[in-house]
């Protein structure tokens, strides 16, 4: 809307419109900020007890490929390392959060099968995989999560920018215009009565000649 317009009764009903409109729109996205910044809380907790129990397997997972490796022979170990398939099984969709799209992964346990025989490996190779497995999926959890809070970060901050505009720029300039609107109508109106009462006073006064 031109902040120049002239002072109308109808410039002044699309004043007081632009206004509604961005009152509304600052309530709207308030509420979004709030839905989106109780969201980012929840992952920060969740990544922070993935990120604490993936320390604890990953340490839990090279102490028995050490066994392993101890138990087989590194060479054998490794041989069997370079037949496991690469991983196909993850899947990823995305799940909107208040217009933020946020990515879901899915991981398939069910196809996480031994790549080798047991000829040549014994139970520590067994155990050394499983620490893995679990290793593998709280990563992709973690992944998940972690992109997740960026791109809530992300849409508050713009989110944010856009609340803030609103309440400090675009809301007390159409406050302002509209004032300014109303008083130079009032002033008009209080002028024209007085024209008026002026006019019939005069007409009065020919009247009585």
């Amino acid at each position: 809307m031109d902040t120049n317009l002239f002072p109308t009764k109808g410039n002044l009903i699309i004043a007081r419109n632009s206004l509604a409109l961005s009152r509304q729109g600052f309530e709207l996205l308030d509420k979004k900020r709030n839905i989106l910044v109780r969201e980012l809380m929840g992952m920060i907790d969740k990544a922070k007890k993935i990120n604490d129990e993936i320390q604890v397997v990953f340490s839990e997972a090279y102490e028995a490929l050490q066994d392993a490796n101890i138990s087989m022979g590194i060479s054998v170990v490794q041989q069997i390392g370079f037949a496991i398939p690469e991983e196909e099984s993850i899947q990823i969709r995305d799940h909107s959060v208040m217009g933020v799209e946020i990515p879901v992964i899915y991981v398939n346990e069910k196809n996480m099968q031994p790549h080798y025989g047991f000829r040549m490996t014994n139970g520590t190779l067994d155990l050394a995989r499983k620490k893995f497995e679990k290793v593998k999926i709280l990563s992709v959890k973690l992944a998940e999560i972690e992109n997740s809070i960026y791109r809530l970060a992300k849409n508050i901050r713009r989110t944010m920018k856009r609340t803030n505009a609103l309440k400090n720029i675009i809301i007390p300039k159409y406050e302002s215009i509209c004032s300014t609107i109303e008083n130079v109508l009032e002033e008009k109106e209080r002028e024209e009565f007085s024209r008026l009462k002026v006019i019939k006073g005069v007409k009065e006064n020919k009247d009585k000649f």
